[in-house]
C-alpha cells in the first residue's frame, strides 16, 4: 500500500471509533492524569535524595506524597485501561457485525471466488487487529506520548541544559521509525494472506478427512500444509527481526543519550547548578524514557497489521451487494415460472453454464430437470431465488421479471430442499422454525415434523423437538437431517418448491421415508425437481433434459422414452445398472 492509501485507510478506520469518543476522551484524560502522577513521582525523587540522604533531614510529607502519587497513578491507569479496552472491543464487534452482514448480502459469485476460511480469517484475526489499530494502538501512543512529555517536562524543569542532549536523538529516531514502518506494512500484508491460505488448506483436509485417509493422502496434505506454515514462520520471523532491530537501535540511542547526559550532568554539578537529587531525577527520567520510546516504536507493528487487515476488510465492505431494487410487493405468488431464452455464466468462465433456456412451469405441476453431471441443472434452479443472476434473457414469476420483486418477498415464495442439508447448532424446533418461521406455534412445528415423517425418530430423542442436534445436525443421520429439511419446507408453506437431488445420498429405507414426506409436500405447488434417479420422476408433468448447458429435450417421461434420445439413453443406463446413479 502507498503512503496515500495507508493514510486514507487509517482515516476511514478512525470513523469506527467515533461512537466511542466519549469513552476514549475519559481514557485520554485518565492517561494525562496518570502521566502527571508519574512526572510528580519523578520530581519527588530530588527532594527525597537531597533532604533525606544529603541534608539528613527527614520529613513525613515525602513518603506520604510518594504513596499518594503512586496510588493516583494506579487508579488513573485502571480507568484508562478499562475505557480504552471497552472502546477497542466495541470497535471489533461493530466491524464483525458489519462484515458478517455484508457477507450475508453478497452475491453467490463471491462465495465461488473467496473460500469460507478466508472469510473466517477476516471475521476473526483481521477484525481483532483492526480494533487494535483503531483504539488499542491509540492507547499505547497517547499513554507513552503523554508519559514522554511529562518526563521531559520534569527533566527540563530540573535542568534544561542537561536535557537539551535529548534533542540530538530525535531526528535519528524519526528516520528509523519511518524506514521500519514501510517494511512492517509489506510484511504484515504478506503474513495475513499466508494465514488465510493456511486456514483454507487445513479446512479442506479436515473436512475431507475420510477421503484423505482412504486415498493415503496424509503425506501430501501434510506436505502442502507444511510449505504454507514454513512460509508463515519465515514471515513472522522477519517481523520479529524487524521489531527487535528497531528496539535494539532505540536502546542504543538511549544508551548514547545516557552517556552524553552523564557528561553534561557532571559539568553542571561541578559548576554548582545540579544537586545529587537533581541528578537522580534526571537519570531516572532518562532511563524511564527508553521503555516508552521502545513501546512507541513497537506500536508501528500494531498499526501496520491493523491497517493491512483494514484494507482486507474494506475490500469486502466495498464489494457490490446483491442487486435488490425491486419495488413490486409480493404477498403470495401463484407460482407461474417462465424462462425466456436465458443464458447464465459463472464469473471468470468463458463458456456459459446455461444457454438459451426456455420453458414454463405452471402452478400445481412438477417439472423434473435431468442431465449428465455439469449440464447446468443446479445452476438453473439457483437463478429462481436469484442466488445468481441471468446474463441474458428473462425469468418471470407470475408474469413479471424476478428483479421487479424485492429479494425478501421473492425468496419468501420459495422453499428449497437440497442434497446437502444445512442444519444449525440448536434444537429440532429451532431448525424447523428457522429464520422468519421462528414465531411459529409449537403445534404447527410438531405438525410439520409429523408430516415430514420425522416424528418417528424425533419422539425418541431425549427432549423431543427441544433436543439439541449439534453443529450441522451432526447427531442425526443423513435421512433424519433430510426429513427435518422437508419439515422446514412444510412449515414455510411456500408456493414454489425446489428439490435439488434431495434423495441422492440416502439408502433405500431413508429414501422411501423421504419420498413419502415429499409426496405430502408437493401437491398444489410449483415444484422443480433435480432428479438423480429417473425412476422417481415418472409421474412428473414435464421433464427438462439438459446437456452442456442447453435444453435438448422436453416432454413427459413416456414421450421422452418413445423419442429415443438422450433421456431414453440415460434411463436405459440406469435400468441396466439397477437404478444406480447415472448423471
Amino acid at each position: 500500500m502507498s503512503e496515500a492509501a495507508t493514510s486514507a485507510t487509517y482515516k476511514r478506520l478512525r470513523r469506527y471509533a467515533k461512537p466511542y469518543w466519549g469513552l476514549i476522551g475519559i481514557g485520554m484524560l485518565a492517561m494525562a492524569l496518570e502521566a502527571a502522577a508519574s512526572g510528580g513521582t519523578l520530581k519527588l525523587l530530588g527532594p527525597i535524595v537531597d533532604d533525606i540522604f544529603v541534608e539528613k533531614h527527614f520529613s513525613y510529607w515525602l513518603p506520604v506524597g510518594l504513596v499518594l502519587l503512586l496510588l493516583a497513578r494506579g487508579l488513573f491507569g485502571l480507568v484508562a485501561d478499562y475505557t480504552i479496552a471497552r472502546s477497542g472491543r466495541g470497535v471489533a464487534r461493530d466491524l464483525r457485525m458489519q462484515l458478517m452482514d455484508k457477507y450475508l448480502h453478497l452475491p453467490g459469485a463471491r462465495f465461488d471466488s473467496e473460500p469460507v476460511p478466508s472469510m473466517l480469517t477476516r471475521l476473526g484475526a483481521d477484525s481483532e487487529q483492526v480494533a487494535q489499530a483503531a483504539v488499542d494502538a491509540l492507547k499505547v501512543m497517547v499513554s507513552n506520548a503523554l508519559g514522554i512529555v511529562a518526563t521531559l517536562a520534569v527533566m527540563f524543569w530540573t535542568s534544561w541544559r542537561v536535557s537539551l542532549v535529548l534533542l540530538l536523538l530525535a531526528p535519528a529516531l524519526a528516520w528509523m521509525m519511518g524506514k521500519v514502518g514501510k517494511r512492517y506494512r509489506r510484511l504484515n500484508h504478506a503474513i495475513q494472506e499466508s494465514a488465510a491460505d493456511m486456514l483454507q488448506t487445513a479446512d479442506q483436509a479436515l473436512h475431507a478427512q475420510q477421503d484423505v485417509k482412504a486415498y493415503g493422502a496424509q503425506p501430501a496434505e501434510l506436505a502442502r500444509y507444511g510449505v504454507q506454515t514454513l512460509q508463515n514462520l519465515r514471515l513472522a520471523l522477519k517481523i520479529e527481526v524487524t521489531r527487535g532491530t528497531l528496539s535494539m537501535l532505540v536502546q542504543g540511542l538511549g544508551a548514547v543519550g545516557v552517556a552524553v547526559m552523564l557528561v553534561a550532568a557532571g559539568i553542571e554539578a561541578a559548576k554548582g547548578r545540579l544537586t545529587a537529587g537533581d541528578f537522580m531525577t534526571l537519570m531516572t527520567a532518562m532511563v524511564s524514557l527508553v521503555p516508552m520510546l521502545r513501546q512507541l516504536t513497537n506500536v508501528q507493528s500494531m498499526l501496520q497489521r491493523g491497517i493491512s487487515s483494514a484494507d482486507r476488510l474494506f475490500s469486502v465492505m466495498d464489494a457490490p451487494s446483491e442487486r435488490d431494487q425491486g419495488t413490486r410487493p409480493l404477498q403470495r405468488a401463484q407460482g407461474l415460472i417462465e424462462f425466456d431464452a436465458v443464458d447464465a455464466r459463472y464469473e471468470g468462465q468463458d463458456a456459459p453454464a446455461l444457454h438459451a433456456i426456455s420453458f414454463v412451469a405452471k402452478p400445481g405441476t412438477v417439472t423434473a430437470i435431468v442431465g449428465r453431471s455439469g449440464s447446468g441443472k443446479s445452476t438453473l434452479v439457483k437463478l429462481i431465488p436469484r442466488f445468481y443472476e441471468a446474463e441474458r434473457g428473462r425469468i418471470l414469476l407470475d408474469g413479471h421479471p424476478l428483479a421487479d420483486y424485492p429479494l425478501v418477498d421473492l425468496r419468501r415464495q420459495i422453499a428449497i430442499v437440497g442434497q446437502q442439508v444445512l442444519l444449525f447448532d440448536g434444537s429440532v424446533a429451532d431448525n424447523v422454525a428457522y429464520g422468519e418461521l421462528h414465531e411459529a406455534s409449537p403445534d404447527r412445528i410438531e405438525a410439520a415434523v409429523r408430516d415430514a415423517n420425522a416424528m418417528e425418530f424425533v419422539a425418541k430423542l431425549p427432549e423431543g423437538v427441544a433436543t439439541h442436534i449439534g453443529a450441522k445436525g451432526g447427531k442425526l443421520s443423513g435421512g433424519q437431517r433430510q426429513r427435518l429439511a422437508i419439515a422446514r419446507a412444510m412449515l414455510k408453506d411456500a408456493p414454489i418448491l425446489i428439490l435439488d437431488e434431495a434423495t441422492a445420498a440416502l439408502d433405500n429405507e431413508s429414501e422411501r421415508l423421504v419420498q413419502d414426506a415429499l409426496a405430502q409436500l408437493i401437491p398444489d405447488r410449483t415444484t422443480l425437481v433435480i432428479a438423480h434417479r429417473l425412476s422417481t420422476i415418472e409421474h412428473a408433468d414435464q421433464v427438462l433434459v439438459l446437456d452442456g448447458g442447453r435444453l435438448v429435450e422436453q416432454g413427459t417421461h413416456a414421450e421422452l422414452l418413445a423419442r429415443g434420445g438422450l433421456y431414453a439413453h440415460l434411463h436405459a443406463m440406469q435400468f441396466r445398472d439397477g437404478n444406480g446413479p447415472a448423471a
